[in-house]
């Protein structure tokens, strides 16, 4: 199991980008705007900066959902490779089974 303060770390950040994120890619479509004038890039630019690092998506890490394991994560089933094999031999996962030869 990660460490409690870990987990709700990476939860805050996760608030974080969703709450700020029309506003981040606002700012990155203005500053990304070849065509646009080169003081309203730079502004943009700035404020983009001005706004939480943990607002961007870059700093969310992808986490266990059963022990908060942050890695050997598989995104498809959003778990660790441990969790997927207790919860394998277990029978909770449908479709899974241990294999033997």
């Amino acid at each position: 199991m990660a460490k409690k303060s870990a987990i709700e770390k990476n939860k805050h950040r996760e608030q974080l980008v969703k709450r700020y994120a029309e506003k981040r890619a606002a700012l990155k479509a203005i500053a990304m705007n070849q065509e646009a004038p080169m003081e309203e890039r730079f502004k943009a630019q700035l404020d983009l900066a001005e706004l939480p690092r943990n607002s961007a998506r870059v700093r969310v890490r992808n986490r266990c959902e059963v022990t908060g394991r942050p890695r050997a994560y598989y995104r498809k089933l959003k778990m660790s490779r441990i969790a997927l094999r207790d919860l394998g031999n277990e029978g909770m996962i449908p479709g899974v089974v241990k294999s033997s030869w």
